[in-house]
């Protein structure tokens, strides 16, 4: 692997290492908003309302731990190892980028 495809796959790392980081600083404050707004609800109908998009930026940040990790384990695999990446680690540096476009 040449060093310019080096410098590429470390450029996308690090944007993918900001964009999950900024997308879980946006999401962490609007799960605290809607937290606080459900403390203030009594609403029963608003508070079930409310606990669905509560659910979904839990699963937000979940993605992005699980984005962390996978990246983590491609940095890590390229230390302990030269740094060439098989076709499969391709590919999931690719989906990775890609769910982060998207």
């Amino acid at each position: 692997m040449g060093e310019g495809r080096i410098k590429d796959v470390d450029h996308y790392l690090n944007e993918s290492i900001k964009n999950i980081r900024d997308d879980r600083a946006v999401t962490s404050n609007l799960l605290t908003d809607l937290v606080l707004e459900m403390k203030k609800c009594s609403d029963l109908e608003t508070h079930k309302h409310l606990g669905v998009i509560a659910a979904k930026y839990v699963e937000t940040l979940q993605r992005s731990n699980e984005q962390l990790v996978k990246i983590s384990a491609l940095l890590n695999k390229r230390q302990d190892s030269p740094v060439e990446l098989d076709d499969h680690d391709r590919k999931q540096l690719f989906d990775l980028i890609q769910s982060e476009k998207g």
